[in-house]
């Protein structure tokens, strides 16, 4: 890097669901700073903000994701019986393109402003694949398809889901394209211990349970789909949405924990949106607003690394 260059800022957005949503304060506040990243990667929910961000759509998503309510985010759940999971998806991309104001199929990730990638998981082999070119829709459509609830993408060959089960938080993607400087913003309540000197760590101190997948379907499956994963009564046998999100998020945060010890960020961001269920879509105010708080407390620290080439 020539003397007197800032370093070119990398954003590693990480997987989520609901919860991703803080992603969205987290840019609209270093936006505010005129801090703007040299390069955009995201897994999962932060695949799709991320991709609205290099679209330069983030202020359309913000003012759709404020005014979501619960209602608005079954209708936007395509529920189906075939296909590997219980939601087609494509509602909520063709309603994503809409509110994007531009044919998201037209968009190709190599014509982006900027360098961007999403990670998504061969469903075959479990292996990380890093999403580089091609159409953006497919790319954010296949990271964000979460095992057994939507449906996985068929793409050269293989199908893919969501990244999250292989590198929920993707620093090494971030690095790979570019970035010299990494800002990682993880969802999963970080636990365990304090992470390694020089870093920055917002610590997340919501407990919250994760009720929420359950709770967001329930309406949809007594309309379409009976009683196969009610929400159960207190004390009960926990149901088939509540094991199954319950389990990989636990998983993801133990798989989180692993990569960013081997491969740490420079500044690792976690806002307080433990107490938002995976699937309170609904609850996008508070998610943005956590972003924006956990961002402006980073900002100080952010500068400093920015300035330091």
């Amino acid at each position: 890097m020539s003397p007197g260059r800032r370093p070119r800022l990398g954003l590693a957005l990480g997987a989520g669901s609901a919860r991703g949503w803080a992603h969205i304060g987290v840019l609209e506040t270093l936006a505010e700073a005129g801090i703007q990243p040299a390069v955009v990667c995201g897994t999962s929910i932060g695949a799709l903000v991320g991709a609205a961000a290099v679209l330069g759509r983030l202020e359309a998503l913000g003012r759709w994701v404020r005014g979501l309510s619960w209602r608005d985010t079954l209708r936007l759940m395509d529920f189906t019986l075939a296909g590997g999971g219980l939601i087609e998806g494509r509602r909520l991309m063709e309603h994503l393109g809409e509110r994007l104001g531009r044919e998201l199929d037209e968009v190709r990730i190599e014509s982006l402003p900027l360098p961007y990638g999403a990670v998504a998981t061969r469903l075959d082999t479990g292996r990380e694949v890093w999403l580089r070119e091609g159409p953006l829709l497919e790319a954010v459509r296949a990271s964000i398809a979460f095992p057994g609830l939507f449906t996985p993408v068929r793409r050269d060959g293989a199908w893919l889901v969501d990244g999250g089960m292989v590198n929920p938080v993707p620093v090494s993607l971030c690095r790979a394209l570019g970035a010299e400087v990494v800002l990682a913003v993880q969802l999963q309540p970080p636990g365990g211990r304090p992470p390694p000197p020089g870093r920055v760590l917002l610590r997340e101190t919501g407990s919250g349970r994760e009720r929420g997948m359950a709770e967001a379907l329930r309406e949809g499956l007594q309309q379409g789909l009976g009683a196969l994963l009610a929400l159960p009564e207190p004390g009960a046998t926990p149901g088939v949405v509540d094991v199954v999100m319950e389990s990989i998020h636990h998983m993801q945060r133990f798989i989180t924990r692993s990569r960013l010890g081997g491969d740490p960020p420079d500044l690792l961001l976690a806002p307080r949106v433990g107490d938002i269920a995976l699937m309170e879509f609904h609850r996008g105010r508070e998610a943005i607003a956590a972003g924006r708080e956990a961002a402006r407390h980073a900002l100080p620290f952010l500068a400093e690394v920015l300035g330091a080439g």
